[in-house]
């Protein structure tokens, strides 16, 4: 039994898909709500079992209804996936403190409420794993302040939720997607743009979010039973030679210019 957050549209929607396929039943939480309504309709039409509900998870009221969602539904919990995020893009000089508190209660107050009340349900439906999705931007300098500052924190605090929860029997391990096809930034960037971004990769490609999925399932699945406290980069080679691989392709460029 799974809850995933976020799972509307793109990752969190394939992740949800997937599980599905594999047999688990989905709690599918979201601010989409027609999205996410057809996410699970989808996996119900595929023989899968899920619900949806609608879910602000920087409320804990929320949090604690989607938890009694997955309890009520499903008779517990044994996966909790932090997908939700927001992505405020402005440097410090232009981030609003409104802006700021936002990011942080999206992208990391949200995974610790998630973590808080989920933890204590995933122990007594005998263990588990929770995978916290950070970002790329939490290995590495990013120009979006408030962005990278909640996923650095999401990353440190799922260091501590695997050191706190492993005599729980549970699991948790951050993933670290970089670019992504489908999300806003690919859909809203010129072509020229979009050939930039897929050129910072050293594998020159964007990801894809039934990669993630996959990589997510992994976590969640007994293959991963002595993984945690680990923060997994998917992203292509980005985080670990962006800017060698920019540099190589420059001189490339001028050599034959």
């Amino acid at each position: 039994m799974a809850l995933i957050t976020g799972a509307a549209n793109g990752q969190g929607a394939a992740e949800a898909r997937l599980f599905a396929a594999e047999g688990a039943a989905v709690v599918v939480t979201d601010i989409d709500d027609a999205n996410g309504a057809e996410v699970v309709a989808g996996i119900e039409q595929a023989g899968g079992r899920a619900a949806y509900l609608h879910h602000d998870v920087g409320s804990e009221p929320d949090w604690t209804a989607a938890i009694a969602l997955a309890q009520e539904r499903f008779g517990g919990l044994n996966v909790l996936v932090n997908n939700a995020g927001i992505v405020p893009r402005s440097t410090i000089d232009e981030t609003a403190l409104g802006a700021w508190q936002r990011a942080l209660d999206i992208n990391l107050t949200g995974p610790m409420l998630g973590m808080k009340l989920a933890a204590p349900v995933i122990r007594d439906s005998g263990g588990g794993s929770i995978v916290n999705v950070s970002s790329a931007a939490g290995l590495t300098a990013h120009y979006d302040a408030a962005y990278t500052a909640s996923k650095w924190g999401l990353r440190g605090l799922s260091k501590t939720a695997s050191v706190e929860y492993a005599p729980w029997g549970i699991r948790v391990n951050s993933i670290h997607p970089g670019q992504i096809e489908g999300t806003a930034l690919f859909a809203n960037a010129s072509p020229a743009l979009a050939q930039s971004l897929r050129a910072s990769i050293p594998m020159e490609r964007a990801g894809t979010p039934s990669e993630c999925a996959e990589l997510v399932l992994f976590l969640a699945c007994d293959s991963a039973s002595f993984i945690t406290g680990a923060e997994i980069a998917i992203d292509g080679g980005y985080s670990a030679g962006s800017t060698t691989f920019m540099r190589q392709q420059m001189k490339k460029q001028m050599s034959t210019g």
